[in-house]
């Protein structure tokens, strides 16, 4: 999708510059694809970045969240030292489609006492009506289908 490094940079300036000049502590990335574009957002904004992955990959202390996908059930873990309380995050993936996958991502952030400032995702599929579960949010993708 990406393969010219132009069209990774130019993602990664839009998701970024939105948020220049604001207070972000930590960029939040979803395993795996997330991880390409959050890595770039949290070094434009000078940010660290807190991995969420899928059980075992992580290797220390971790807390966990599962939610329900169309075909089952899927858990994501977060390091307990990945955030701390009072910690602005930006949460950022790849595509928002059906968004259990961020609204977990999400809940883990708070459980650590983090405060989302928004979600952004390059891509959104608006007719799987993500955003119905992501509605105490704010939520940002440029590309809508």
């Amino acid at each position: 999708m990406l393969a010219d490094p132009r069209l990774l940079r130019g993602a990664v300036d839009l998701l970024a510059g939105r948020h220049a000049g604001h207070r972000i502590d930590k960029v939040a990335v979803i395993e795996s694809r997330g991880f390409i574009f959050g890595a770039g957002v949290a070094l434009h904004l000078g940010a660290g970045l807190a991995l969420v992955r899928k059980p075992g990959k992580l290797p220390h202390t971790t807390i966990q969240a599962s939610y329900e996908l169309e075909y089952g059930r899927a858990t994501l873990q977060l390091h307990t030292d990945a955030i701390r309380p009072g910690e602005r995050v930006l949460i950022v993936d790849d595509l928002l489609a059906t968004g259990g996958t961020a609204a977990a991502t999400a809940g883990l952030i708070e459980q650590l006492g983090g405060q989302i400032v928004e979600i952004e995702f390059l891509i959104e599929l608006a007719f799987l009506h993500g955003r119905d579960k992501l509605k105490n949010y704010p939520v940002f993708a440029p590309l809508v289908f």
